[in-house]
């Protein structure tokens, strides 16, 4: 659709990041049948694809594959010839399968691979028992966002191709997958009434609605179910999963408000199409175990994740170029419920833009092979909602707003689109609902900069509500310029967090950032008087240590770069490993430039606690890799 006096973006092109022939015949159905090897930490099975051809003449299927072990491959039930080809960097290798004829558009064809992951599979994270809560049995859980769904099975891994998905999966220990469980029920005895650790169980999950490879979950340990309160009227069920040492503690931190959150939404963008909604992964949202704070204080998390059943899982992002599509709607619609829920004041203070990542644009175009975890940063969160925020602002408010929203969700649910096809379908429906008026306000719009921007500042000047951040952003002041001061001469008590959320403690914490680094004396009086440098908040923590880390070469970041790296890596007294990215990467690579020693020895300590991609990433960040 062109219009004057804006970009037009294409509507159709193709990832980059996959070596599949998705555009020539596409997976629609992907059944697993895996064995959870503890021993050998590796998943062994198969993966039964059901293709539809897309173009006459075919004659082959190619999908990605990193580090699996393919032992044979079959087409419509007959031994085929498969090949795989050299490994690429990035990529992984692609697997050719040879089809016995050439097929014809719309013909369906039945694949199925042999395989089993490798040890160092990169999607698989495998805990040994010591490093789990109740330290009796071992725990494994999968991470395949972006582009890692190709290590756990091959797949044509691309958010392009939307698959549903079934599996059997056997275990002597509990399984979960992103589906719905089909037997044994998820409120019976734990691992079906065997004996946990031992006993052979066979569990049976579908994914009747479309999703992205990346989506594809599994996790497996000792776990329980608990079911929160049931919403009157409502088709589908919430409730946690977790080891039994936290059970208690993990259903007590959410059950209040996750229903809740979920109905609030739907009044939104309209039902939630999944059926389940349970914490721990579509169907299941893995949640770290730092989020429980006893206060209840970080729930709001759950917002974030839950509202990707919408955007993301429900209307996903054709590759990568366009992830933006994902978060920013993502990070609009969180803030606009923190609006819906608690105030418009929540909503502003959340919607404010102070970030200065690395990538600056929201449509990136990626090089054929690019990694996307490099150009990874809060742009396409922060600036993408801010984009939706300005439509929102510019075509006359929410009123106007909101029904467009529930007609996007309605419209492309269940597909993969681009940012052009997002933007052609913005045009036509306001066309339909305001006419020349609207078009003309969307035209207003400096879509280049938006898109393809790479200045620190927003194409315009936004305008939030302030008055829940005006003081943090007064305090953070008072303490930068009490810089020079004697730390026993300073006026500041306890006090001055007491009518502080924890949200509003972090951006107290992230605004004393954007000053310059204080010195040692003053990092230590203000951990020691807000108690936040031992908080189990950890929010709240990484924001201390950053600003503790700050300077590399300060007093201050050489005495906090041990303390930095023991709470990444749960070596303080009662601690626990911090397995997101969002805490380790950050301290490690401030703690690595302030104290070398330090972070390549705590790092080496623990490293086989990490996720395998962000073992990957920190090694990166450190020289290492």
């Amino acid at each position: 659709m062109q219009r004057a006096g804006i970009t037009t973006l294409a509507t159709t092109d193709v990832d980059p990041t996959t070596q599949s022939n998705y555009l020539a015949v596409a997976s629609q159905h992907v059944h697993f049948d895996w064995d959870v090897d503890f021993d050998n930490e590796v998943l062994a099975g198969a993966a039964t694809h059901d293709l539809r051809v897309l173009q006459d003449g075919v004659e082959e299927v190619i999908f990605d594959a990193l580090d699996l072990d393919i032992e044979s491959a079959t087409v419509d039930g007959t031994d085929a010839l498969f090949e795989i080809k050299p490994k690429h960097a990035v990529m992984g290798s692609a697997l050719h399968i040879s089809f016995p004829i050439k097929y014809d558009v719309n013909a369906l064809v039945k694949v199925k691979i042999a395989y089993k992951t490798q040890k160092q599979c990169l999607a698989l994270q495998w805990l040994d028992k010591e490093q789990t809560q109740g330290k009796q049995f071992p725990y494994l859980f999968s991470q395949c966002q972006p582009i890692y769904a190709r290590a756990l099975a091959p797949v044509q891994d691309t958010p392009s191709v939307k698959i549903t998905y079934s599996a059997n999966v056997t275990s002597v220990l509990p399984v979960l997958l992103s589906a719905i469980r089909a037997s044994p029920p998820s409120d019976g005895p734990a691992h079906a009434g065997k004996e946990i650790g031992k006993d052979v169980v066979t569990y049976t999950y579908k994914q009747p609605v479309p999703i992205p490879s990346y989506l594809i979950a599994i996790a497996c340990g000792n776990v329980r179910y608990r079911a929160f309160p049931a919403i009157e009227g409502k088709p589908w069920s919430t409730g946690i999963w977790a080891e039994p040492e936290l059970i208690d503690a993990a259903y007590w931190e959410f059950c209040e408000d996750t229903a809740k959150f979920l109905a609030a939404e739907e009044n939104i963008v309209g039902p939630y199409r999944f059926g389940v909604y349970d914490l721990l992964n579509a169907c299941l949202s893995f949640l770290t175990p730092t989020l429980l704070t006893g206060d209840r204080t970080l729930v709001d998390v759950v917002v974030h994740e839950m509202t990707h059943s919408f955007f993301g899982n429900g209307v996903t992002h054709a590759h990568a170029s366009h992830f933006w599509l994902n978060e920013g709607w993502t990070n609009y619609m969180e803030r606009l419920l923190q609006q819906v829920l608690h105030s418009p004041a929540a909503r502003g203070f959340h919607m404010q833009y102070e970030r200065t990542p690395r990538y600056q644009r929201l449509v990136i175009d990626f090089a054929f092979g690019e990694d996307p975890d490099d150009a990874y940063s809060s742009i396409p969160y922060d600036k993408g909602a801010n984009l939706i925020l300005h439509l929102e602002q510019t075509v006359g408010g929410l009123d106007v707003f909101l029904p467009y929203i529930r007609d996007y969700v309605e419209t492309f649910s269940g597909k993969s689109i681009t940012t052009g096809q997002w933007k052609e379908h913005l045009y036509g429906w306001f066309m339909d609902h305001g006419g020349d008026e609207k078009i003309a306000a969307l035209d207003s719009i400096d879509w280049d900069g938006w898109f393809y921007g790479e200045g620190m500042e927003l194409p315009v000047k936004m305008e939030y509500d302030t008055s829940l951040a005006e003081a943090a952003y007064g305090l953070a002041a008072r303490w930068d310029s009490a810089r020079t001061s004697e730390v026993d001469t300073l006026d500041f008590t306890a006090d001055d967090l007491t009518t502080f959320d924890s949200n509003q403690k972090v951006v107290f914490l992230e605004r004393l950032q954007t000053y310059a680094a204080l010195p040692l004396s003053h990092v230590r009086h203000l951990g020691e008087l807000y108690n936040i440098a031992m908080t189990p908040n950890a929010e709240i923590r990484l924001r201390f240590y950053a600003i503790a880390l700050q300077d590399p070469a300060s007093d201050a970041a050489q005495a906090y770069a041990q303390a930095a790296v023991d709470w990444v890596i749960g070596a303080e007294p009662g601690g626990s490993v911090k397995g997101r990215m969002k805490f380790n990467r950050p301290v490690f690579r401030s703690a690595f430039l302030a104290n070398r020693e330090a972070a390549l020895k705590a790092y080496e300590k623990q490293k086989t606690a990490f996720h395998p991609i962000a073992r990957k990433m920190i090694e990166k960040d450190m020289g290492l890799a």
